[in-house]
């Protein structure tokens, strides 16, 4: 019976592992505040039931650690930094990306050596240094605390209890539940920044485990899904704006972190970084792509150009690639159109290949074959330590389409203009700018450097499509803003101006005549539709469901919503807007959560 009672030692260890789980939530919240102590003060007072359940949880999970390793404090140690880690790195999304660390987030750790590079920069070496420093006073603490005896049976009670209550919680959270209501949690999933500020990091982030991609739609059956596909296949197929003499070759271009700088008020620049671009305005199709998502979520942006689907029906922070595509067999995209269509769907990424798990995901969409960074050892670089050049991921796109015997479908994800914007990263700078404050200066003139190399590799492209025998269409946009210093977008004055913050360049270049007609702004989604009548190819109902969405609203995203013709920025909807975004939202419903019926019906 002895080793059944605690000891004296044990009861001080079990203490201090509850003070332990008080203080590193009460860390978490504060990194979700931007490291702000005060207001992580504020929101315990606010919500004191929210902070003490949360502090138990921890506690539960520091007890577990410390009877599955020998030594009682070994585990604790471990529990504690894994999650000041997760503190950090939330904090550190926080300050580049503007979002708050979701679950799926975590996925990207299978990409350690990828992230070293792209993360390079990011993290200030004050944090590394206290990091060092908090790891080797714990590891002293570990070897210098008097030893802790505790009995095989006492060790599984404490574990088994503590693994029911941490399990218990998770329940909690996603549930609902007088306990749920008296704690006043509410998982707000509609708005993730308030979902982490409100509930604070613990609740939101577990929340956030079960989290489907979107709600379902009130009367979703196969009967209107039928309905819906009925409706949008009798409309006539749009008129083709060019119909080439063969099925032409069709390149999707998406450019990392791509936008142009020159719209920035306030700084001059020495020449002009996108001379081609800026040249050719006028001559082909061109204007602006609404993107979804700011500093970063590259995969989002091209979850809505593949597929047609939109992240406007999605929860805040959801990352389709990862948190559905993932389990599926199958989705209809524009790559399977076309494959059915007789061309060939290549996707060429010259960087890791399970980034976003792009490996795992382009088979679903339909890829027939993927080129990653690890296909590439031959690919230049700007310099050793730089990523593969758009130039030198153009030339790989090049020798696809000319090796090809028929039509070819190539989506290219490039990765020359990913942070960190680090002097000497892309070569030398060769453009002066001035404006703004000086220690941005290096880092602005390193993006415009950046942007400046992109605007070649484009011209090259224009250049080599020229050489091709067969028609091909080339689709060029950036896939969101760069997750530049804060404080250059706001001297800017865009921080109240949330188009102009998801903004990139769109253009369209061909081998053939494809007109000039301006394409305004238009959300990634709508990139189908709009290359479909530039290449001369029958829209498929879905598409043309998606015409009629871009026909009232063109610039489709929670932050900004684009009225008829690009006519500005709307602050509600008409009753039409209403009932086409209800067909919209039955559809993708039906093709990511539900039965997809439509994938029959509709494409």
């Amino acid at each position: 019976m002895s080793q059944l009672l605690p000891s004296k030692r044990l009861c001080y260890l079990l203490l201090v592992l509850l003070a332990g789980g008080c203080m590193l939530n009460l860390f978490l919240q504060a990194a979700s505040l931007g490291m702000n102590l005060f207001s992580a003060v504020l929101w315990v007072s606010a919500y004191p039931w929210l902070y003490c359940a949360g502090s138990l949880f921890l506690f539960c999970i520091l007890i577990i650690g410390s009877v599955i390793v020998p030594n009682p404090y070994t585990g604790p140690a471990v529990v504690s930094i894994v999650f000041l880690l997760l503190g950090i790195t939330g904090y550190e999304k926080l300050a580049t990306t503007g979002e708050p660390l979701f679950p799926w987030d975590l996925m990207l750790v299978k990409n350690a050596a990828g992230m070293s590079k792209i993360t390079r920069g990011m993290i200030s070496p004050l944090v590394l240094v206290a990091s060092v420093i908090m790891v080797a006073v714990l590891v002293f603490l570990i070897v210098k605390l008097p030893k802790i005896k505790a009995g095989f049976l006492l060790r599984m009670g404490m574990g088994g209890m503590a693994m029911a209550l941490a399990a218990g919680f998770l329940v909690l959270v996603s549930g609902q539940s007088p306990v749920i209501a008296a704690l006043k949690y509410q998982n707000i999933f509609w708005n993730q920044k308030v979902n982490y500020t409100q509930n604070g990091f613990l609740f939101a982030f577990a929340g956030n485990l079960r989290q489907n991609l979107l709600e379902k739609p009130e009367g979703y059956s196969r009967e209107a899904v039928e309905a819906a596909a009925a409706k949008y296949a009798a409309l006539p197929d749009s008129q083709a704006t060019a119909i080439p003499a063969e099925q032409p070759n069709i390149l999707f271009m998406m450019d990392e972190a791509f936008f142009d700088p020159t719209r920035l008020p306030g700084y001059m620049f020495s020449e002009d970084p996108l001379a081609f671009i800026h040249g050719e305005d006028n001559k082909t199709p061109s204007g602006f792509l609404l993107s979804p998502e700011f500093g970063g979520n590259t995969a989002n942006v091209e979850f809505e150009a593949l597929t047609g689907l939109s992240m406007y029906f999605l929860g805040d922070g959801t990352i389709p690639y990862q948190q559905r595509l993932v389990k599926m067999s199958s989705l209809p995209s524009i790559v399977s159109i076309l494959k059915e269509r007789g061309y060939q769907a290549l996707a060429l990424h010259p960087f890791d290949e399970t980034f976003y798990n792009r490996n795992t995901v382009y088979p679903v969409l339909g890829f027939e074959r993927f080129t990653s960074e690890k296909d590439l050892p031959d690919a230049a670089r700007l310099t050793p330590d730089g990523y593969i050049s758009d130039k030198a991921a153009v030339d790989e796109a090049v020798r696809e389409l000319q090796a090809a015997s028929g039509p070819v479908f190539l989506h290219l994800v490039t990765m020359q203009n990913h942070f960190p914007f680090t002097k000497g990263l892309n070569g030398p700078n060769t453009i002066t700018v001035t404006g703004g404050q000086p220690e941005q200066k290096d880092e602005l003139e390193t993006y415009v450097q950046s942007t400046k190399l992109t605007d070649q590799a484009l011209a090259y492209l224009q250049q080599e499509l020229l050489k091709l025998k067969r028609p091909s269409i080339a689709v060029f946009w950036g896939d969101h803003l760069p997750a530049l210093s804060a404080g250059i977008y706001t001297a800017a004055g865009w921080d109240q101006q949330p188009r102009l913050k998801h903004e990139t360049k769109l253009m369209i270049l061909a081998n053939y005549d494809i007109g000039n007609e301006p394409l305004g702004t238009l959300s990634p989604a709508f990139l189908g539709p709009a290359v479909f009548g530039l290449s001369g190819q029958e829209l498929p109902p879905f598409y043309k469901l998606l015409e009629q969405v871009k026909a009232e609203l063109p610039g489709l995203s929670k932050q900004v919503l684009v009225g008829p013709g690009n006519s500005g920025v709307l602050s509600g909807l008409t009753a039409e807007q209403q009932r086409l975004l209800e067909d919209y939202r039955l559809i993708e419903y039906d093709l990511l959560e539900g039965e997809q019926y439509a994938k029959d019906l509709m494409f």
